[in-house]
């Protein structure tokens, strides 16, 4: 399973999809040979809408469905812009990945589906993702009546979990929170306490987003968690530690044993990812 952290496809990407290019050309080989990729769409995807009051809103064009079909297994939509052009926008972007075949979690039209596991069959491992908003506004968050993203609550992260092993069958169940302080370099005592809870509540690993910049990992209980992958595909950012980003690589044995390498990618002015090399293990503690 690859793994990458937030991915803006609007503003200099989203006009280099326009003219043809591809925003994988210099990372694309880390994707050769995985069975599942899964990275973070921080926008919204349509041609319309009112953006929201908040500093920074971003809307990519539905001529980017094609290369996250062609590149994602899935997408997670739980993060704080997928609704940043309201809720019709937003519902809209859900029927277009229906029709166009994009596979999504973390998000829905109601909060029954934004809490839904996106799942796969691989290999004879049956390995289920949820993904949570953790991070404002929490106007974003699905409820029973109203689209949305899946928010992190405490009580629904457990449900979900035991749900995905439950209903859905799941040998693996895996994490993908939003989370976090922007900027800061160590996952907060709040980011320690609600991986430890995923991971006592039956997740068999937490692979974290938003900050912008990449985190600390650890190993609790035997269980990986990631903090921050940090940008993986971003426009707009001039310091060097938010132009800096990991991509994950997990491997999963034929018992669930997980093993793991990180490249180090690097991220142009127009926020296109390269390649910086595997981390050496002492680079990960």
């Amino acid at each position: 399973m690859v793994f990458v952290g937030d991915m803006m496809l609007a503003e200099t990407v989203g006009q280099l999809i326009r003219r043809g290019g591809d925003p994988l050309k210099h990372v694309r080989h880390l994707f050769k040979g995985a069975d599942i990729t899964i990275g973070n769409l921080e926008t919204a995807v349509g041609t319309q809408g009112i953006p929201a009051d908040k500093p920074f809103t971003f809307l990519a064009h539905p001529r980017v469905i094609p290369f996250i079909k062609n590149n994602f297994s899935a997408v997670s939509l739980a993060n704080n812009h997928s609704v940043d052009f309201g809720l019709s926008t937003f519902e809209r972007m859900l029927d277009q990945f229906d029709r166009q075949g994009v596979r999504y979690f973390g998000g829905g039209k109601n909060i029954r589906a934004a809490h839904e596991p996106v799942v796969f069959d691989v290999k004879g491992k049956r390995i289920a993702v949820l993904g949570y908003d953790i991070f404002m506004p929490r106007s974003f968050e699905a409820l029973h009546d109203q689209a949305g993203v899946a928010w992190g609550e405490r009580d629904h992260i457990a449900q979900d979990i035991a749900r995905a092993r439950q209903h859905h069958r799941a040998d693996l169940v895996i994490t993908y929170p939003h989370w976090g302080w922007e900027n800061v370099k160590r996952a907060n005592p709040q980011q320690q306490s609600l991986a430890h809870w995923m991971i006592d509540s039956g997740a068999d690993a937490v692979v974290g987003g938003h900050p912008h910049v990449t985190q600390n990992i650890e190993v609790y209980k035997g269980k990986p968690i990631f903090y921050s992958l940090g940008n993986f595909i971003f426009n707009g950012f001039t310091d060097k530690e938010a132009n800096t980003g990991w991509v994950l690589t997990l491997h999963i044995g034929a018992t669930g044993e997980m093993a793991w390498d990180i490249h180090q990618i690097g991220l142009d002015r127009q926020g296109i990812p390269r390649d910086l090399g595997l981390l050496p293990a002492a680079a990960l503690k």
